[in-house]
């Protein structure tokens, strides 16, 4: 981002906050293998700073977010509720209430539910975009509603993903 943007950047958000309440923001249910749905709280059109977007993603169970990595962002993840485990780079880790993962540009990662309930994470990206995915790839969302049946990936799903600035996927499954 160049100096003249970032201090137009720095000036669109002096004086402005935005609290967003459970429930208060988009959602969108999400395909296989994930299933469960992805809710954006805080993302630029609705902060007016282009710097960060924030949201948080329910893994069904038995779900999971495919590998991929983010060539331009950098991601920050923080488990709320559920057991899992994330893949980073090759290595394993456990996911339970309370971990933290930084993943910089171009970390492969996945996500994957091994638990009896639903999985939920924060996300962090910077800059923003990540609420773009989910919106392309999933169906709108009403809070309470019941979960549709498991529903396919657009066929075009690892075009988004690139335009979207997602790397390592692949249009099937391993």
């Amino acid at each position: 981002m160049s100096e003249d943007r970032r201090a137009s950047a720095a000036e669109d958000v002096r004086g402005h906050a935005v609290v967003v309440q459970p429930g208060g923001g988009p959602s969108y249910w999400q395909p296989v293998p994930a299933n469960g749905h992805a809710d954006p709280a805080l993302y630029p059109e609705r902060t007016r700073f282009p710097g960060i977007s924030m949201g948080y993603q329910t893994i069904a169970v038995g779900g999971r977010v495919r590998e991929h990595s983010h060539g331009e962002q950098v991601e920050l993840q923080i488990c709320f509720r559920g057991r899992g485990r994330v893949h980073v780079d090759g290595a394993v880790h456990p996911l339970v209430p309370g971990t933290a993962c930084f993943l910089g540009h171009d970390v492969k990662h996945e996500i994957v539910n091994e638990g009896d309930d639903e999985l939920v994470m924060l996300w962090v990206v910077s800059p923003g975009g990540l609420e773009h995915f989910f919106q392309a790839i999933g169906r709108p969302r009403q809070a309470g509603e019941p979960a549709p049946a498991p529903f396919a990936r657009p066929t075009d799903v690892v075009a988004i993903e690139r335009a979207l600035g997602m790397n390592d996927t692949r249009a099937t499954e391993r």
